[in-house]
Parts: structure tokens; C-alpha cells; sequence
């Protein structure tokens, strides 16, 4: 397979993806206004509720099973891998950039998840179909492929709604603001003399000075300002871990996540519902049908949101370039080193070259389009969320169609 070849391979699903956004983009513009604010809103709730669930669930129902999993067992850590790095990556970003407080996590959020749903879901039929692909007989070829990706995106929907689904939530909701609020009566009380520095201690707070030695009584200040400094990181400490939301350890995808890998797993479910001489096969072919409908409605809002992008936000250049360096000059040379470690140690089968190709993709993908539901559903950072969309997927077609190149000439 030449450069050339290669190239088309990897531009083609890329130029999909660009052509369902633009339309979304245009159907947002004012004069059209079919895709406006508050009908993105809505989508988003239905993307959120009904699609992604669906989709996650019917595609690893179809697809997993129990010998592929023992098969596919380094992929979900070589997700996690990807969400880790891209962790320290994004706290570089905001350490060097400085953001206000309720961008932190988005930023982070950006750096740590990637599109490992949509994109491959896209991508790898495209390779599949396309004349002299590396990967064998575009049958075969689509049907793991299909597979490697349901369990991509299935991982990365429980690790996206777990940790980047809390990161951006804590952000958004100000912790340090709450915390703030909650140390005020005690600020207030040092304040009136109650508790003072260089005063003496209420009844209430130590009843029994007669028990203290001379030397106790004059170390008192001191010891109430380690009490009050205690006092202050236990409330901050309680706050943080009242901000991760373990319900959402349970969202709808991670639902539905669970779901598929159940029913995939389990013969008698699989027998029940997968097949076409399954009793069930209904509920399978029903959530494949809504299923369906995620990818190009979720393309078609990010497109819309791209809008607000466009128009600006007053975001830092700085925040945009670091994201963009982060994910797609950082990340993918990090995949290229633990894909390769991970077959040369054998963790992965050298072998099959589609599934090495999907591991390196995963470290090369933009941000996670969820992200921006993500935002939309807190109601903070949304304008800042479409700038670094537009334009981390304004490059990607650039950088997507390069790396891809790149790996499907490694992997070959």
C-alpha cells in the first residue's frame, strides 16, 4: 500500500466527519435556526438519555464476547493509559497557562478524553473499504474492526462520564467558593474576639483553663491556629469528595455499557437477543435502530456549537494551542511508545495489525464531542468548550489524516 493510498485511506472518514459538521454549522445560523441554542440543549439530553446508551449497548452486545475479551484485555488499559497522560498533560496546560478556576476542568477534560466512540466507529469501516488496506478482506476487516471500536468506545464512556464528567462538574460548581463560605463563620467569630489570636479562648470552645499549665495558656494562640488551619483542610478535603458525583459512575452510557458487555458475555442472553433465530432479537435490533442516530446527530451538534466558536469567546490563545499540542503532537509519540512496548513485551499480538492500529488511533483522537455535553449540561464554560472544539477539530482533519498515515505505514 503506497503513501498516496494511504493518505486517501485515512482522509476519506476524516472529510465525512467535516462534511456532517459544516451542515451542522449551517443549520445553526441564525437564519436557519433548526439547530439553535436551546434545540442543541435538547439534543444533547437526548444524546445524553437515549442515543448513547443505545449505542454503546447494541454495538458490544453485536460485537463482544467472551473470547474476544480475553483477546482485547490490554484495551482498556491502553484507554486508561491515554486518560492518565492526558491528565498530567492538561494540568501542564493550566499550570502554564493560568485559566480562571471553572476552566480547569475543561481543560483537563479536553487533554485526558478523546473521541474514542464516533471517530472509530467512522474511521475503521472507511480503512476497511478502501483498495490495497493493510487489514485483509473488507468483510473481516469491518467486522473486528466494528468490534475493537464498540469496546473503545464503551471504555472510554465509562472512564468520560466517571472522571471527566466529575472533573468538569467540580470545576464548573467552584469548590474553593463553597469552601470559602463555609470557613466564614469561623473568620467571623476570630473576627468579633471570640476566638482571637492574641486573646483568650470562649468558655464553650475550652472550659477548663485551670488544667492548662502556664506554658499551655501562653502556646493557647498558637494551638487554636492549627485547630482553625486543621479545621479548614478537613471542611476543604470533605468538600472535594463531596463534588465527585458517584452517580455518575452510573450515567446512562456507563448503563448501557454494562448492558452490552452482559449481554455479550452471557450465553444465554447472547443466545436470547443476538441473532437472527434469537427469541429477542427485537430489543437488539431496537436499540441498534436508535443507536444508530448518535453519531450523526452528535456530529451535527458539534457543528452547531463550532458556531459559537467562530464567534469567539475571549478564551486565551494560549489555552487553545496547549490543548492542540497536547493531543496531537504529545499524546499520539506517548501511543507510539506504549503500543509498541505493550507488542514487543507480547501484552499484544503482533499479528493483528488492525487492532495495534486502532490502539496508536486512540492516542491521536480529538476531544471527546461528550465533553461538550458535558458543559451544556452545568451551563459553564460553553462558548470557551466550542472555541477549543473548532478548532482542536478544525486541525484534526490535518493531523488525524497524518497520524493515521503514520501508524497504518508502522503497523504494516
Amino acid at each position: 500500500m503506497g503513501a498516496l493510498d494511504l493518505f486517501i485511506a485515512s482522509s476519506i472518514p476524516v472529510l465525512k466527519v467535516l462534511l456532517i459538521t459544516a451542515l451542522g454549522s449551517y443549520l445553526a445560523l441564525d437564519h436557519v435556526n433548526i439547530l439553535g441554542e436551546d434545540a442543541r440543549k435538547h439534543i444533547n439530553n437526548l444524546v445524553f438519555y437515549v442515543f448513547n446508551p443505545a449505542l454503546v449497548a447494541s454495538n458490544l452486545a453485536n460485537t463482544i464476547t467472551y473470547e474476544s475479551m480475553l483477546k482485547l484485555w490490554f484495551m482498556p488499559f491502553n484507554v486508561l493509559i491515554t486518560f492518565l497522560v492526558g491528565s498530567i498533560l492538561g494540568w501542564i496546560v493550566v499550570q502554564f497557562t493560568r485559566p480562571p478556576s471553572h476552566l480547569r476542568g475543561l481543560i483537563v477534560g479536553c487533554c485526558a478524553a478523546g473521541n474514542l466512540g464516533n471517530m472509530p466507529l467512522i474511521i475503521i469501516p472507511a480503512v476497511c473499504k478502501e483498495k490495497g488496506s493493510p487489514f485483509g478482506s473488507p468483510d473481516t476487516c469491518q467486522t473486528y474492526g466494528l468490534a475493537y471500536a464498540s469496546l473503545s468506545m464503551a471504555v472510554g464512556a465509562i472512564y468520560l462520564w466517571s472522571y471527566v464528567y466529575n472533573i468538569v462538574r467540580a470545576s464548573s460548581t467552584g469548590i474553593s467558593r463553597e469552601s470559602r463560605t463555609i470557613d466564614e463563620p469561623f473568620s467571623k467569630s476570630v473576627a468579633d474576639g471570640s476566638i482571637s489570636g492574641t486573646g483568650s479562648c470562649s468558655e464553650p470552645l475550652l472550659s477548663s483553663k485551670e488544667f492548662l499549665t502556664p506554658a499551655d495558656q501562653l502556646a493557647l494562640p498558637c494551638t487554636i491556629s492549627e485547630v482553625k488551619g486543621s479545621y479548614s483542610m478537613k471542611q476543604q478535603v470533605k468538600l472535594f469528595f463531596a463534588k465527585i458525583n458517584l452517580k455518575s459512575m452510573f450515567a446512562p452510557s456507563t448503563i448501557g455499557a454494562l448492558a452490552g458487555f452482559i449481554i455479550g458475555l452471557v450465553p444465554l442472553f447472547r443466545k436470547s437477543m443476538i441473532g437472527d433465530s434469537a427469541p429477542l432479537r427485537v430489543i437488539q435490533d431496537s436499540a441498534s435502530l436508535i443507536g444508530d442516530g448518535a453519531i450523526p446527530t452528535v456530529t451535527l451538534v458539534v457543528g452547531g456549537n463550532l458556531l459559537r466558536g467562530l464567534r469567539g469567546s475571549g478564551i486565551q490563545k494560549s489555552i487553545v494551542f496547549g490543548i492542540v499540542v497536547a493531543r496531537y503532537v504529545a499524546l499520539p509519540l506517548v501511543g507510539i511508545v506504549i503500543v509498541k512496548g505493550a507488542v514487543r513485551f507480547g501484552f499484544v499480538c503482533s499479528d493483528d495489525l488492525l487492532y495495534q492500529f486502532i490502539l496508536l488511533l486512540q492516542f491521536a483522537m480529538p476531544p471527546a464531542m461528550n465533553i461538550g455535553t458535558i458543559t451544556q449540561l452545568f451551563g459553564a464554560g460553553e462558548s470557551e468548550c466550542s472555541v477549543i472544539m473548532l478548532w482542536t477539530y478544525a486541525l484534526a482533519s490535518v493531523s488525524i489524516t497524518l497520524w493515521s498515515t503514520f501508524f497504518l505505514w508502522l503497523v504494516s
